[in-house]
């Protein structure tokens, strides 16, 4: 029913409706001379060409997403290395995966690495690092975990953890009985400093029952 030629026009409207053209636009655009659909199609191949490049970061950003609840931190080993220490191991952040994969904090964990940069890793590592050695010095000097100057030091770690995902004082409580109940942990601190986990643990604890919330009935929310 259809000819050679009006199925090579049919193909043509094909076409213009994808590249966005309106119907009632095409007939135009057919009948137009040469000079004009030309600077049309020229137009049109440039807006595609932009499109086509806004849907590949689209589709990056999904592959980062998808690398980052995978993997937890989306960086070469290299550059893991360079950024936590000599002594990091990328199956620290499998494990946690493993083990809080399906937790809502998880899922904003991996939204927020697959943005974050190496320069901003490090930036978040150094802040957590900076607030451990203060919890060191201050438990070198002596300081009362229940004593002035402590709060300060909770705020710090808490707003330290709030880089990764929301830390509520609730979940800090949790979190610093992670410090002392887990091997792994424990030994971290308590090279930094002997006895640290249980008295970062205590600070943590003193601060949570200033602000009316008992440890002993802490809960992650």
């Amino acid at each position: 029913m259809y000819s050679a030629a009006d199925q090579a026009r049919l193909r043509r409207v094909l076409l213009l409706r994808e590249l966005g053209i309106p119907l009632a636009r095409i007939s135009e655009v057919l009948e137009a001379p040469a000079a004009e659909r030309r600077e049309e199609l020229t137009r049109r191949r440039a807006e595609l060409d932009a499109r086509i490049l806004q849907l590949q970061a689209v589709a990056d950003s999904v592959d980062r997403m998808l690398a980052a609840d995978e993997h937890g931190v989306v960086l070469t080993e290299e550059e893991q290395a360079e950024t936590f220490g000599a002594d990091w191991d990328p199956a620290h952040a499998r494990g946690a995966r493993e083990r809080w994969g399906d937790s809502p904090q998880w899922a904003e964990f991996a939204e927020r690495s697959a943005m974050r940069t190496p320069e901003e890793w490090r930036d978040a590592t150094a802040a957590m690092d900076s607030v451990i050695q203060a919890f060191a010095e201050a438990r070198r000097s002596g300081a009362d975990p229940a004593s002035a100057g402590m709060p300060e030091l909770a705020a710090r770690h808490r707003e330290a953890m709030s880089t990764y995902f929301h830390c509520t004082r609730s979940m800090q409580v949790l979190i610093a009985r992670m410090f002392t109940a887990e091997p792994g942990f424990a030994e971290y601190y308590d090279r930094v400093e002997p006895g640290l986990a249980f008295w970062m643990r205590e600070v943590i604890e003193a601060d949570a029952r200033a602000h009316g919330i008992d440890p002993e009935t802490a809960v992650w929310e």
